[in-house]
């Protein structure tokens, strides 16, 4: 029998519980939120996604919607919540404090520019003011208006563009400048209507049956490591773990409960699908999630290749060998009963997650098709006569900001292809396990311990400051247990601000490994979340918890904190590579180094090419200060391929220089030209086509097309930079080894 490809997509829709506890320090009210964040992605990107799915009733999907964002944005909706953005907005401005303008100027240009300031013409006038005059020249020149305009453009800019025909909001885009504090009332309370809608349309489509809503353990905690942050070590046998081991199982099915409650009372029936918080499972979380009455959970491919001691090779286009494995849902099976389980195609999500967002949406769209019509060759292929699932699970609010339009024609022609596709449904995961139940078994015992990064949960604990937080929690977690009379009935502000705590987002943004411009009050909500505890309690509060766990300033050398996707123009946009991996070169050892005209080098990738910059001494001109050929040199380790010495004269006989590469692009930087090469036999060097990008400004930015490399996904190869003058060996970078990179 021929089936279908179905394929089942599930959009996360989550944030942390920014609001500060109830009971916190006074000079906290109980409205107050820390960060605008639930406010703006709730305008931008929850309610537009469903309604543009809306209008192809063919398409059925899964919407994940975490119970602290429901609670968030009831706040929102009934106009009890306040941020400090908000508050400012809602200021006249002729009683801006000093302070507020401060912030303003710093903070509120908080947005991906190429897509949310640079289309609206006075929003991206202050934002240059402010990027090319500084911080001070704003503070010291411009006028009320200025800040007026900018508090109304970042509120407008979130909008989502599905509501520009809105009579009133077209009016605003159209104004631009001169907004009153009338103006900006009015764009909160239209905010406010946005929000409104999120909960009842979702409802609303799940009734239909073309949604299925799906919600997470109560706060997003990782539940393997509330059972035993142990767990930890399963996938990373030498993690350095906390000093005290939390080992709490019994907060597993408060959270479970707290969620399936919530739901029941939001959505008027049983939820069916539960996605763990960062799709984290072990075997010791199965039996609470059965239990509980849920019917299926998701997890990452990275966790079904563990857990069937199995990885899962990509031909050359990046689609998965052994297809059979991956594409179909398991049952996992305990003494509890069971209860199935999809795993999501790692890279399709993260080509919607990280790269179709830098490519044109036509082309970004059937890109994906053709990823799926290949699936379903694959498929037809085997003679498999159960059904293939593939699951495309991704966060669904953060990936749009780097969409032109909030990815709405990147959507709008997805959409318009898959209804066209005859061999192609979508469905949601409900439907497709209720009638095709699982047919594989993984026991339970047999499940890895891991999360959707990479198999592990070291995103989350084993690092000093991550781990000194996980101490924080089992010493707040110990003192309420010490209070067996503080029952959720009696002292519910006690449990909230546990919860809370227990959340998986501040141990995301703790340490190394993710960084952003709000760590500092990360790391202060999750402090106020664990004094709340205290305070509920009536015990005194650990001098410790009024020390921020970490200086939060810019690291030096780093590794990549995500996809970058940088346009190279040679100016070195700070947001174009702020998640990108950093090496400081300038006042190192080294021939190269002493004169410090090389600072730093950034490199990262996405799912199209590897990039590459270089920050020179200010001033450095090629041909004077520095030398005029660069020189780019692959190395693939552990690989056997026809390999060739540097091709310059005088290349000192050490390592890393006397390795042996395989690819070689060489950029003039007097004429910004390219040349690439492979390595041949007898240790040569022979052109190849390439449609690498240079641009020289004031810095170098280089793009290489994975294509030119020819390596599938999932592989590993070392770069060195070299520079030469008429031919000769003038210098390397870095320093000290080459530059890891992984394919995606």
């Amino acid at each position: 029998m021929s089936h279908p490809l179905h394929v089942a997509v599930i959009w996360h829709q989550h944030q942390p519980l920014y609001k500060s506890p109830e009971n916190g320090s006074s000079l906290v009210t109980s409205q107050q939120y820390r960060l605008p964040w639930v406010r703006l992605h709730g305008t931008k990107d929850y309610l537009d996604l469903v309604l543009l799915l809306e209008k192809y009733p063919k398409l059925h999907q899964t919407v994940n919607l975490v119970p602290s964002l429901i609670l968030q944005i009831e706040d929102y909706v009934a106009g009890t919540a306040f941020d400090p953005y908000l508050t400012a907005s809602l200021t006249s401005v002729e009683k801006l404090t000093r302070e507020q303008k401060e912030f303003i100027v710093q903070h509120f240009f908080d947005a991906n520019h190429h897509t949310l300031i640079d289309p609206h013409p006075r929003y991206a006038e202050l934002y240059y003011q402010r990027q090319e005059q500084g911080q001070s020249w704003c503070l010291a020149n411009w006028q009320l208006s200025d800040y007026g305009d900018l508090l109304a453009w970042h509120n407008l800019a979130w909008i989502d563009p599905l509501f520009w025909n809105d009579p009133e909001i077209a009016a605003w885009l159209a104004q631009g400048r001169n907004f009153s504090l009338g103006d900006r009332q009015r764009i909160y309370s239209k905010q406010r209507q946005i929000l409104s809608q999120i909960i009842p349309q979702h409802r609303k489509m799940q009734k239909s049956g073309q949604l299925e809503v799906t919600t997470t353990p109560y706060t997003h905690p990782i539940l393997p490591l509330l059972a035993d942050t142990n767990a930890g070590r399963v996938a990373v046998p030498q993690m350095t773990l906390p000093k005290q081991r939390f080992q709490w199982v019994e907060d597993i099915p408060r959270h479970l409960q707290k969620s399936w409650d919530l739901y029941i009372d939001r959505f008027g029936q049983d939820p069916r699908g539960l996605w763990p918080s960062e799709q984290s499972v072990s075997p010791e979380i199965l039996p609470y999630i059965i239990k509980q009455g849920f019917k299926w959970i998701c997890s990452d491919e990275a966790v079904l290749g563990w857990s069937l001691k199995h990885f899962f090779h990509r031909d050359a286009a990046g689609n998965v060998q052994e297809p059979e494995l991956l594409y179909r849902p398991y049952r996992l099976q305990t003494p509890a009963g069971e209860v199935a389980i999809v795993f999501r195609d790692h890279r399709l999500s993260d080509l919607i997650g990280f790269t179709y967002g830098s490519m044109p949406a036509k082309k970004a769209a059937a890109d994906l098709v053709g990823h799926l019509q290949a699936i379903a060759k694959q498929q037809k292929e085997s003679n498999d006569d159960q059904p293939w699932l593939v699951t495309i699970a991704l966060d669904g609010e953060n990936c749009w900001e780097f969409y032109p339009q909030d990815g709405k024609e990147f959507l709008e022609t997805l959409y318009e292809s898959l209804s066209n596709q005859s061999n192609i449904k979508l469905v949601t995961v409900s439907e497709f396990i209720e009638k095709h139940p699982p047919t594989a078994t993984i026991p339970a015992a047999q499940l890895h311990s891991g999360s959707w990064v990479d198999g592990n949960f070291t995103t989350w604990i084993g690092d000093p400051v991550k781990n000194r937080a996980w101490d924080y929690l089992t010493a707040a977690r110990q003192v309420l247990a010490n209070h067996p009379e503080a029952t959720e009935e009696n002292n519910p502000a006690a449990w909230e601000a546990l919860y809370a705590a227990e959340g998986s987002d501040w141990f995301w943004w703790f340490g190394e490994g993710h960084s952003s411009n709000q760590d500092a009050i990360f790391d202060q909500l999750f402090r106020e979340h664990l004094y709340g505890i205290y305070k509920a309690l009536n015990e005194p509060i650990p001098p410790y918890l009024h020390t921020p766990l970490e200086i939060h300033e810019a690291r030096a050398d780093h590794k990549p904190q995500g996809f970058i996707h940088p346009i190279i123009d040679g100016k070195g946009d700070e947001q174009d590579w702020d998640k990108a991996g950093r090496i400081e070169v300038g006042g190192a050892r080294g021939t190269m180094h002493n004169s410090s005209t090389i600072q730093r080098l950034w490199y990262g990738v996405d799912h199209l090419n590897f990039y590459v910059r270089v920050d020179f001494k200010t001033g450095a001109v090629p041909g004077q200060d520095l030398p005029p050929d660069l020189h780019l040199l692959w190395y693939y380790p552990d690989r056997t391929m026809v390999n060739s010495s540097i091709p310059l004269a005088e290349v000192p006989d050490s390592a890393p220089l006397n390795y042996l590469f395989h690819h070689h692009l060489e950029v003039n930087l007097l004429s910004q030209s390219v040349q690439f090469r492979a390595a041949g036999d007898d240790h040569l060097w022979y052109p190849r086509a390439t449609r690498a990008q240079v641009a020289l400004g004031s810095c170098l930015e280089i793009a290489v097309p994975w294509a030119d490399l020819q390596v599938p996904p999932d592989y590993p190869l070392r770069l060195i930079l070299v520079s030469s003058d008429d031919g000769c060996f003038s210098g390397y970078v870095p320093e000290n080894g080459l530059i890891p990179i992984d394919v995606p």
